[in-house]
């Protein structure tokens, strides 16, 4: 999809998601009115006229966004390009480094032959990614589209860190992005659970969703063995089903008063009041009356 944004107010025009759908981004001039609007009994050739006015005039932003069921978020490296290629054919760059994924990409996931999802990865976010850190907003946008979000955790992070405070980072993260991100149907997903033993992988997503306080769904997985993932998807696959249908956003928008509104309703008035504006040589035995000077 589209969204048309005014780029000097800031301004949310709409939002195209639709092929063939159109949007009224600005208005044009209104024409201006020819001697015969200004016909009357009393003047019967009138020779006034009213200017046209000049249209609105605006600066667009053009905004894509993504349209895909299910986004992917987490930290840099959590494994999230691992796992879109593990569940459809899409062939992200992989590698033991942040930031490895520098684009969106889109994978479609398919069950059988009637039933498949289409699910996005963006680049991995960090902290302050709500004000632009890292690729910040640029990417987190893409995400308002998707009907669910897989939280992407990484339970044994190659930096040391703390897996909790990462995932406390990506929650807040959204919460600052906007309300309606952060209020998405959101997912817990356990990655590279192929590096500790059981028991301590258990320990470990024990604890962080004591962290968390989490009440959601939880999923472990390891997206490099795809173990996990095939049962991850067909449960996506039956959440998506049974949601509602989206009903399509409706941008609240003040009507905007053009100058042009009332302008020759006004004009015409003010002709039809002053008997000033005849012409003044004006004689009404002289209309339709063709003069001809020869010599």
């Amino acid at each position: 999809g589209t969204r048309v944004v005014d780029q000097d107010t800031g301004e949310q025009i709409g939002d195209l998601t639709h092929k063939g759908q159109k949007l009224l981004v600005a208005k044009g001039g209104w024409h201006g009115l020819g001697n015969t609007r200004f016909k009357s009994s009393t003047n019967r050739a009138p020779r006034q006229k009213s200017d046209g006015t000049p249209g609105e005039i605006r600066n667009l932003k053009l905004e894509l966004l993504l349209l895909a069921d299910v986004g992917l978020l987490g930290l840099p490296n959590a494994g999230k390009s691992t796992l879109i290629r593990s569940v459809s054919a899409a062939t992200p760059k992989v590698a033991d480094y942040p930031f490895t994924t520098l684009v969106p990409n889109l994978g479609v996931v398919r069950l059988d032959t009637q039933r498949s999802f289409v699910i996005a990865d963006i680049p991995g976010i960090i902290e302050g990614a709500a004000e632009g850190a890292g690729l910040g907003t640029q990417f987190l946008k893409h995400l308002e589209r998707c009907r669910i979000l897989l939280h992407v955790i990484d339970i044994l992070p190659i930096d040391g860190t703390d897996p909790l405070e990462n995932a406390k980072v990506i929650i807040s993260e959204l919460e600052q992005h906007n309300a309606k991100l952060a209020g998405k149907p959101r997912w817990v997903v356990f990655n590279k659970l192929d590096l500790v033993l059981e028991e301590e992988a258990k320990e470990i997503t024990d604890a962080i969703l004591a962290g968390l306080d989490w009440k959601g769904q939880v999923h472990s997985i390891s997206a490099f063995n795809r173990t996990g993932t095939k049962e991850l998807s067909q449960k996506v696959m039956t959440f998506i089903e049974e949601l509602p249908p989206e009903e399509e956003e409706v941008i609240d928008g003040k009507t905007v008063e053009f100058k042009w509104d009332t302008y020759h309703e006004d004009t015409i008035a003010a002709h039809e009041a002053d008997d000033d504006l005849d012409d003044e040589d004006w004689n009404e035995d002289d209309y339709d009356v063709e003069v001809e000077y020869r010599q």
